[in-house]
């Protein structure tokens, strides 16, 4: 049998130790060849370490993408490495400031659209001519904070949904070159940090971190919180080849939380 992503190299931006680790695990174990960036480098490595413990071959290159130059740094390693590039995850966010917006800062508003934005932007465009050739396909990772108004989301919502307008109008402008670009909207991660979270939030109302996982997955069809490699399994299927006919799309993979 072979993978689904055998003899691809795959490329993703904004690593980080639960979503974008699944994606490239996950990337890897289905036969592509990962490059990793992002700027933690010691993360890095120790992902791209497991991944090649596995049998993989990994490449890391530390990356900032509000810089130019680390950028076409990124695209130079990734042909000079691989000799291509087929797919490429955006997965780069700046945290929401949990504040309305009339008390969220103009600089915090700024720099989450610098990272987040702009930042997947000039990824796209540095990698535009590989995957052109390789006829590729992108996927940015998005939020559920697209599909509702709640308090305290104001400056994250409106960075994710100027993503999802760029991803739509790259899907246009790009699609005549063969690159299909998609989007994932995940709602929450059942990941360690959400683990976290939800044992403050138990302590706060005097609850069992158990009950708070109830009352949140209770909104959900499906009663439960999707796991990591749940969204990567979502994320590897629209940058695969199965996937050949779809782009612009957004697919939501929240069990059922929310629907478009």
């Amino acid at each position: 049998m072979t993978g689904l992503l055998d003899g691809k190299v795959v490329v993703v931006s904004g690593v980080g130790p639960a979503l974008g680790r699944a994606v490239c695990v996950r990337s890897a174990a289905e036969g592509a060849r990962v490059v990793l960036a992002a700027r933690t480098e010691s993360r890095l490595d120790e992902i791209a370490d497991e991944i090649r413990a596995a049998g993989g071959e990994a490449l890391t290159v530390p990356t900032d993408i509000t810089d130019d130059a680390a950028v076409e740094n990124l695209v130079e390693r990734t042909v000079a490495e691989f000799g291509r590039a087929d797919a490429l995850v955006n997965n780069a966010f700046a945290l929401p400031s949990m504040k309305p917006l009339g008390r969220t800062d103009f600089d915090q508003i700024t720099s989450s659209l610098d990272l987040t934005v702009l930042g997947t932007l000039r990824v796209i465009k540095a990698f535009t001519p590989a995957l052109s050739e390789a006829n590729g396909s992108i996927v940015n990772i998005n939020s559920m904070v697209i599909r509702h108004s709640e308090p305290r989301y104001g400056s994250y919502k409106m960075a994710k949904s100027a993503l999802l307008s760029m991803s739509q109008t790259l899907a246009t402008e790009l699609g005549g070159e063969g690159i299909r670009i998609n989007s994932v909207a995940p709602g929450y991660i059942w990941d360690d940090q959400l683990k976290w979270y939800f044992g403050e939030v138990a302590k706060k109302y005097g609850i069992t971190p158990e009950q708070v996982y109830e009352q949140t997955a209770a909104r959900s069809d499906l009663k439960r919180l999707p796991e990591p490699a749940e969204i990567a399994d979502a994320v590897l299927f629209l940058a695969s080849d199965m996937a050949r006919a779809i782009t612009g799309h957004t697919l939501d993979v929240n069990c059922g939380e929310y629907h478009d």
